[in-house]
C-alpha cells in the first residue's frame, strides 16, 4: 500500500492527498454509483450551507479540502461534495453500500481490530498519508481519493487511535459535515477532547467511532448521529457494525442493511463463543461463514456489492500504539508502524 508523506500549512497537505489521489477521483471515485447520485446537489442551497457550517467551525480542515481540490486539479464544489456523500446520503439510501465491521478487545494488551469496507471500484486505490501539520498533532491515517484523512482510520502523535463504521439514521441536518467531525478528532490530545468532538449540536450527520489511546486503559464504543452521542466503555470484547445498536436509539428510525445485520449477528456469536480470547480481532474479521453476507466482503456476493479495502489492527498499550495494515484472509501485515507515547508538547513540536 502506498504511503505518501503531507507536511506544511493546511494546503499544503490537502494538494499533497489531492495529488496522490487525483488520478482515482477521476477515473474511479467519480464513477460510483454514489457519487453520480450526489450530483444533483451541486450547486444546492443545502450544499452551500454545509460548506458554510464547516468553514465556520473548522477553517482548517476546509483549507484542507481546498488543497485537495488543488492537487487533484477538480473544481473545489465536486471535491467537497464528495466529502459530504453521508451528509445528503438519506434520499438515497439504496446507493450505500459503505460498511466496515469493528473489534473492540479491552484489557492489559487492548486492541482494536478494524475492517475497512468500501466500494470495490475503489479496492487498490486508498493509500496511506503520514502528516506533518505546521498547526495541530501529526498522524497517520488511511485516505480514500478525494476525500480528508479520518473518516476511515487513524492514529496521530499522542497515540489516539480512531477507526470509523457507516450508520444510516435518518436524522440528519444542516451542519458540520461528518468527514470534517472526524478529522477533527485527529487532532484531539485526549478521548476526552474527541468525545467532546463528537457531542457537539451542530454536526450534520454522524458515524460509530471506536477511540482508544496509549497510556489511557479506556476503550470507547461512540454512536454519534447528528441528534445524539452515545458513549460506551467496552469492558468486554465487542462488535459493531453499520446501524445503531444502543439503547438509546431504539427509537430512532434507520437504515439497517442486511450485510450489517448479519455482520453484527454473526461477530457477537463469534464472541459469545469465545473466538477473540486470545486477542486476536482476525477470527471476526476474517470470517466467511455467512458465504452470502460474509464480514470479510469480496463485493462479489449478490446483493452485497461492499468491498473490504484494508484490515487494520491496533495494539494500545500504555506506552505505545502499534498497528498494521493486511488484505483479508491474509493475515500478513502489508504495512505496519509503532507510535511511542509523546507529551502534548512534544507532538505538536
Amino acid at each position: 500500500m502506498e504511503t505518501i508523506l503531507a507536511h506544511g500549512d493546511a494546503f499544503a497537505i490537502g494538494q499533497a492527498i489531492g495529488r496522490c489521489g487525483g488520478q482515482s477521483v477521476r477515473d474511479a471515485a467519480f464513477h460510483t454509483p454514489q457519487f453520480q447520485a450526489l450530483k444533483r446537489w451541486l450547486g444546492s442551497d443545502r450544499l452551500a450551507a454545509l460548506k458554510a457550517a464547516a468553514a465556520r467551525a473548522f477553517p482548517r480542515y476546509m483549507r484542507e479540502i481546498e488543497g485537495i481540490a488543488d492537487g487533484a486539479g477538480l473544481p473545489i464544489d465536486e471535491i467537497f461534495l464528495w466529502n459530504c456523500r453521508g451528509d445528503l446520503r438519506d434520499l438515497d439510501p439504496a446507493l450505500d453500500d459503505t460498511g466496515c465491521t469493528t473489534v473492540l478487545l479491552p484489557g492489559e494488551a487492548a486492541v482494536i481490530g478494524h475492517n475497512e469496507d468500501g466500494a470495490a471500484e475503489l479496492a487498490g486505490l486508498c493509500f496511506l498519508c503520514d502528516v506533518e501539520p505546521d498547526d495541530g498533532l501529526g498522524f497517520t491515517a488511511f485516505c480514500y481519493p478525494g476525500m480528508l484523512p479520518g473518516h476511515a482510520f487513524g492514529v496521530n502523535r499522542l497515540g489516539l487511535v480512531q477507526t470509523i463504521n457507516n450508520v444510516r439514521p435518518h436524522d440528519l441536518t444542516v451542519g458540520v459535515p461528518r468527514h470534517v467531525i472526524c478529522r477533527a478528532v485527529l487532532d484531539c490530545r485526549n478521548l476526552d477532547e474527541a468525545v467532546a468532538i463528537l457531542q457537539r449540536t451542530d454536526r450534520a450527520s454522524g458515524f460509530h467511532h471506536a477511540l482508544a489511546q496509549a497510556g489511557d486503559s479506556r476503550l470507547l464504543s461512540v454512536e454519534a448521529p447528528a441528534s445524539a452521542c452515545t458513549v460506551i466503555e467496552a469492558q468486554g470484547p465487542l462488535a459493531h457494525a453499520n446501524h445503531l445498536v444502543a439503547d438509546d436509539f431504539r427509537d430512532l428510525d434507520q437504515e439497517s442493511q442486511p450485510s450489517s445485520l448479519a455482520r453484527q449477528k454473526r461477530a457477537d456469536a463469534l464472541i459469545a463463543a469465545g473466538a477473540v480470547a486470545a486477542g486476536d480481532p482476525f477470527a471476526v474479521l476474517f470470517d466467511r461463514e455467512n458465504a452470502a453476507l460474509p464480514i470479510l466482503r469480496h463485493g462479489l456476493e449478490p446483493g452485497d456489492e461492499g468491498y473490504t479495502l484494508a484490515t487494520a489492527v491496533f495494539s494500545i498499550a500504555s506506552d505505545a500504539v502499534e498497528w498494521s495494515l493486511s488484505h483479508g484472509p491474509d493475515p500478513a501485515a502489508v504495512v505496519s508502524g509503532r507510535i511511542d507515547r509523546r507529551s502534548a508538547g512534544e507532538a505538536a513540536a
